[in-house]
């Protein structure tokens, strides 16, 4: 979607979220004096106060909002859709000739720059953020982007003196000029959800892993692998795609790329032996967002010294098997970004042996835990707390899976907040070992989201450590 057929068109922004308030003020830049449509699901009253502040004050937004914002949609030619709604839910309400874009299509189709998009199910983040250090290490201009870093267009465009441009003896409009230099560029960590429906890939796509996720946002696991697919689904052959060749549906997208094909593995980095004892990030899936990382880095033609340093000065990110402290003796590990099994049972296997206490469970997506509970009944796990819905699941596939190996049940709990879950932590755990919060489920049940499920739980580990202490004194 260039720019240039924006200016004719009715435009609704679908989603009032971080994208797209950043969408509305783009184009408010752009078109200081067009209408723009804007709606969401939540009523005036319970947005938050800057979008209820923006549109109050904003004479030419028309408002659809509440339960029946989307009966708006016919009304408009072209929707800029947030990735947070599903594609499945506005089929009924748009029109054939209706074009439904996105703040991500708009940024590929505009960008000034090369763009290295990194997806995956899980470590995402990590690996953007380590891409982005490792670019400013060797001296390139870079930009983190997306999920993880900021929304897109605010960063593309700059605001300069008004110009005409005039489409049909209109009114004037704010003409925009490029910000950044065609030599920056932008590490865009790519959801499933933003990849959905583009038409474009990055000029280096980064594809770390697939495992199913998403289960209510897509209507299969097939369309959740459609979108994943075109991160390098229309790669040129002058692109870069750095992939994962231990993961076989990777691989098998890998092959219809036509871009040059970088597959990582640990023998093609030797230079990791030298520094892995200084490496801040702990498992095998770590070890492979490293290596994503180096690829891309070798792209850029980054020396390997400044690609050593950025590693060894790079810290684990909240919520990603981040270790929050030592207390009572005892070592808390806050995974709240572990939403599937998968992500899960790398944590297990990272934290080894002295594992003895797991907090898990959350909102219900369908997912398959059979996997999780022959993990967990091999380890040295001695007592699971559980969060509903997916806590009564994974009990039960616990259940089966020790009458399948005649194994003795861990001891469990079922709680319905975090308070009482860090409590029973302290309880149940004994000194020099590890409690580690890696529910293998969303959030969405109990708490806002996997960060407010991540900051209570160090909160309330906290708060009973200085308990204690004090108690002591």
């Amino acid at each position: 979607m260039r720019l240039t057929n924006l200016k004719d068109k009715k435009i609704l922004i679908l989603g009032l979220g971080r994208e797209g308030v950043d969408t509305f003020k783009f184009l408010r830049k752009i078109f200081p004096k067009k209408e723009l449509g804007i709606g969401d699901r939540l009523e005036l009253r319970s947005l938050k106060s800057e979008v209820r502040s923006l549109i109050e004050k904003d004479e030419r937004v028309k408002p659809h909002l509440g339960e029946n914002y989307l009966k708006a949609l016919k009304d408009y030619d072209i929707i800029i859709k947030s990735p947070g709604i599903p594609a499945k839910i506005l089929r009924k309400f748009r029109r054939a000739s209706q074009i439904i874009t996105s703040q991500t299509e708009i940024f590929f189709e505009n960008c000034p720059g090369k763009i290295v998009g990194v997806t995956g199910t899980k470590g995402k983040s990590t690996t953007a953020s380590l891409i982005y250090k490792i670019l400013r290490e060797g001296g390139i201009k870079a930009h983190l982007v997306g999920n993880i870093g900021k929304p897109v267009l605010n960063l593309l465009l700059h605001a300069k003196s008004a110009t005409s441009l005039r489409p049909s003896g209109s009114a004037r409009v704010c003409e925009c000029a490029h910000a950044n230099k065609p030599n920056d560029v932008y590490v865009y960590e790519l959801s499933s959800h933003q990849l959905f429906g583009l038409k474009k890939s990055p000029q280096i796509a980064v594809f770390l892993n697939i495992y199913p996720e998403h289960g209510d946002y897509y209507q299969n696991f097939k369309e959740y692998l459609n979108a994943k697919a075109n991160i390098s689904r229309y790669q040129k052959k002058e692109d870069f795609l750095v992939y994962n060749s231990e993961d076989k549906i990777v691989k098998e997208i890998a092959k219809k790329s036509q871009a040059k094909k970088i597959p990582f593995d640990a023998t093609k980095y030797e230079f990791i032996t030298n520094i892995r004892n200084k490496i801040p990030l702990i498992g095998k899936f770590n070890l492979k967002n490293i290596m994503a990382a180096i690829a891309v880095g070798k792209i850029f033609g980054v020396s390997d010294r400044n690609i050593k340093r950025a590693i060894k000065k790079f810290k684990s990110l909240s919520h990603r098997l981040e270790f929050v402290g030592k207390y009572k003796g005892i070592e808390f590990y806050n995974d709240s970004l572990a939403t599937i099994p998968e992500a899960t049972i790398e944590a297990i296997d990272a934290l080894g042996k002295n594992l003895q206490t797991i907090i898990l469970g959350g909102f219900e997506r369908g997912q398959d835990f059979k996997n999780l509970a022959k993990r967990i009944l091999k380890s040295k796990i001695k007592t699971i707390i559980l969060f509903p819905t997916t806590g009564e699941r994974i009990w039960q596939a616990l259940r089966l899976a020790s009458l399948a190996q005649g194994k003795k049940l861990p001891r469990h709990f079922f709680v319905d907040n975090m308070k009482e879950a860090v409590k029973l932590a302290y309880q149940s755990i004994k000194r020099g070992k590890i409690c580690l919060l890696s529910p293998a489920s969303a959030s969405f049940n109990l708490f806002k989201d996997y960060k407010e499920r991540g900051n209570l739980f160090k909160k309330w580990v906290k708060i009973f450590a200085w308990a204690h202490s004090h108690t002591r004194a």
